[in-house]
């Protein structure tokens, strides 16, 4: 009897031991796994700090690059030939320092940085566009034209100070009345986002994006000149609103650097003059970007050679410029395999005085 006892005393002992050793190594793992998330998370910490730092960096490298453009007098343009617009560059510009500068793969102590820069005058300006600029886009863009006055007028609402709402438009008191209420702004646009927010764009977001909702395959026939879509036809617009607008730049459309589209924002250009000045900007090869453009240093005498009047061309071209004057940056900064976007608005007032407007990560 004393022997089994001693027996189950002996079993009790290994069963508590193998359930301290069993604890012990719970509290182990756990100790480890802590120890482990603290060094990720003070690794992650201090790679915060070096993307931050690396996106400062693209800023100013950007601000470089745009400043010494500024130092080449046989070139009093902006064009999409030229090293900030991530061309080739001009034979100026290959005996210059911007030779040696790379916008893909900067090195910044231990990381990189990639940096894509973007005139805002090859857009035109939300915030001091026109009644008519608004509906002409609409037009080009293919849009109903009974929803075209409702979209310009609202956006043009949502802009201007608070009062009567335009006869298609909107004030707070209809934005007031939806299901998640909101009032309009009634101020000039900080974010071009903020179309979405806006009467007519609100539930057709496709305006603002370009496209489609859905991922249909366009319609062989598609109407182009506001005359609306046929019944049940989803409308396919061949661009967007954030296409065509920024709320950002000096307000003028820069003659090389503009697409088509917003060409013909300029008062009497047409689809023909537009292509016509893309096609007398691209040189012999026909495309821009290389090293054969042909960049024009005179708005009315690029509008006249593209084929405007002589009048209406010298008209056109208050509306327009060769000279860009306000930036958006793209910086790509990778540190170790951490990567991150971050984006800046930059002002050249001259190549001395860049100025950051925004800068933040994506």
């Amino acid at each position: 009897m004393k022997a089994t006892l001693r027996h189950n005393s002996d079993g009790i002992a290994l069963i508590m031991v193998m359930c301290a050793i069993f604890v012990l190594s719970a509290l182990a793992a756990g100790f480890a796994l802590s120890m482990k998330v603290e060094s990720k998370l003070g690794q992650n910490a201090n790679s915060e700090q070096q993307l931050l730092w690396l996106g400062r960096s693209g800023v100013e490298l950007a601000r470089y690059v745009l400043s010494q453009q500024l130092t080449f007098r046989t070139e009093p343009y902006d064009s999409l030939n030229q090293k900030w617009a991530g061309g080739p560059g001009s034979l100026v510009e290959s005996n210059s320092v911007l030779s040696s500068i790379s916008l893909d793969n900067y090195p910044v102590g231990d990381g990189t940085v990639s940096i894509k820069i973007i005139d805002l005058e090859r857009k035109v300006n939300i915030n001091i566009a026109s009644d008519t600029m608004i509906q002409e886009a609409l037009t080009l863009m293919g849009v109903d034209a009974n929803d075209i006055s409702v979209v310009s007028d609202s956006i043009l609402d949502w802009i201007n100070p608070a009062g009567p709402a335009r006869v298609a438009g909107a004030e707070s008191d209809y934005y007031q009345g939806l299901a998640v209420p909101y009032y309009a702004k009634n101020a000039p646009i900080d974010d071009l986002s903020e179309l979405l927010l806006v009467k007519g764009i609100l539930d057709h977001p496709e305006i603002y994006w370009g496209g489609t909702a859905t991922n249909h395959e366009p319609a062989q026939f598609q109407h182009k000149l506001g005359l609306g879509t046929a019944p049940g036809q989803i409308p396919d617009y061949p661009f967007g609103l954030t296409n065509i607008f920024t709320p950002f730049s000096s307000g003028k459309i820069n003659i090389n650097t503009a697409d088509e589209n917003v060409l013909q924002m300029i008062p009497g250009v047409d689809n023909v003059i537009a292509e016509n000045i893309i096609k007398l900007r691209a040189g012999p090869d026909g495309a821009e970007g290389t090293e054969d453009d042909t960049p024009f240093q005179d708005p009315a005498g690029a509008l006249q050679s593209a084929g405007l009047a002589q009048q209406l061309a010298s008209q056109a071209a208050a509306v327009c410029t060769v000279r860009s004057f306000t930036f958006e940056v793209h910086v790509t900064a990778q540190f170790s395999d951490c990567k991150r976007e971050y984006v800046a608005i930059l002002a050249r007032n001259s190549g001395t005085d860049i100025q950051v407007l925004s800068f933040y990560w994506k």
